[in-house]
Order: C-alpha cells, then structure tokens, then sequence
C-alpha cells in the first residue's frame, strides 16, 4: 500500500448481496473500486451485528486492491491479531469505543496492518492531536455510525481541520456516511481523500448487470476530483 492523496472510491459490502460477496467484491474492483471497506459491527457500540473475523477471511481471497476494516466494535484489543490473520489491509477502530486508543493503535501496527482512527460526528478533530504520528488513516463519521443508508452531515469544517493538523504527515482522510456525488465534493474540497459509498455505489446493479456500479462510481470520483482540484 503506497500512500497518495488521489482520490480514492472505497465501496462499502454493506449495501452488496449477502447471498454473493465474492463475486459483488469482484464486480466493484472490476468496475473501478480502489479500496473495499467492511463494516464490523457488534450490536453493542452500535445498534447493528454485521461480521466478524471470519467473513472478513472469507472476503480476503476476492480482495484485490485493499481491504478496509472499519471497526465499529468496543472494545477492539482482544479482536486486532484475529483481524490481522483474516487478512486486514487498514484497520480502523474509533476514538471512542475504549479508554486507551493510542495503545489500540499501536497493537494494529504491531500486528502488521495500517491503523485508522475513527470520529463519530459529536467527536472533535482535536481528540487525536496526539495520535497523528501514530495512524494512517482518520475516518470522519458523516452519519451515526451503525447502519447504511443514513442522511449525510455536514463534517466538512471537521476535515478541514484534520487536514491542517495533518500538514505533510502520510494519513490519509476518509469520509464514511451519505457519501453521494452531492456530498463527495464539499469533502474532497476540504481536504478527504478516501470516499466510503454504500448504496451510492450499489444502487441500480448487481453481479449479473454491474454496469451500474462503475457508472456511480465514475460519479462519485468525477465529482471530487473536481472539486479537490478547484480547492
């Protein structure tokens, strides 16, 4: 994983066919995907049960770019070596789900992924001054975590000050929450770099027509590197 601040469209399997994930994670890359993010939730940091370190071992062989594991789940240390072995690219954990984030960080590093901190929407940009030189990835929350499909909030003066404390440090900027071609560019133009779509990306396809996926994804990243670019 080499680190630019391109435009990434990261898909989120949430909104893909249950019943089919490894031919949807092979519908996405093929039709322009750059990272695939998987939402972890434990029902109890946030109000919805998704997968575990099995599927996400499942998922892995049909990954060909970059597996983003978001974990929604408190507490995430005794979980971080399962993680790893199912295959983990980025793991991200948030600010809030345990009292000692910058220890949880450090053990994603030991186990050999990159570490990504996550921000609920009533999470400030300067809780994790201290934990800069520690991850590679902030993920700003623009909805509530725990469920697809929500309404975007407006994160953007958020980013904008990450983007500042960041300076030249190589972490990059995610956006996770109503991610449309509306919404993708007030981020882009405020400094994010990693664009998480669920149903933005899978509305209208599906594994026998993934035409529609590359269309929504070829939208998404038009919108923000316009805008990325005009900032």
């Amino acid at each position: 994983m080499t680190f630019d601040r391109s435009i990434k469209i990261a898909p989120s399997i949430l909104s893909a066919d249950f019943a089919d994930f490894g031919r949807e994670i092979q519908a996405i890359e093929a039709q322009g995907a750059d990272w695939v993010h998987v939402d972890v939730m434990d029902g109890h940091f946030v109000p919805n049960l998704t997968f575990g370190p099995p599927a996400v071992k499942a998922f892995r062989p049909h990954v060909k770019t970059v597996m983003d594991v978001h974990l929604m789940i408190a507490p995430v240390d005794p979980y971080i070596d399962a993680f790893a072995q199912a295959g983990a690219d980025v793991l991200t954990a948030h600010v809030e789900a345990g009292p000692h984030i910058h220890r949880t960080l450090q053990a994603i590093r030991a186990a050999g992924m990159k570490a990504g901190v996550a921000l609920n929407p009533g999470t400030p940009a300067d809780s994790i001054a201290h934990l800069l030189d520690l991850a590679d990835l902030v993920c700003v929350m623009t909805v509530n975590p725990g469920f697809g499909g929500q309404k975007f909030i407006d994160m953007t003066a958020k980013v904008r000050r990450l983007r500042e404390m960041i300076g030249d440090r190589p972490v990059h900027i995610e956006i996770d929450g109503g991610v449309d071609p509306t919404t993708a560019p007030l981020v882009a133009a405020a400094g994010a770099d990693v664009l998480v779509a669920g149903s933005a990306v899978f509305k209208g396809g599906s594994v026998a027509d993934p035409a529609p996926y590359g269309a929504n994804i070829a939208a998404i990243r038009a919108a923000a590197e316009g805008a990325a670019q005009a900032a």
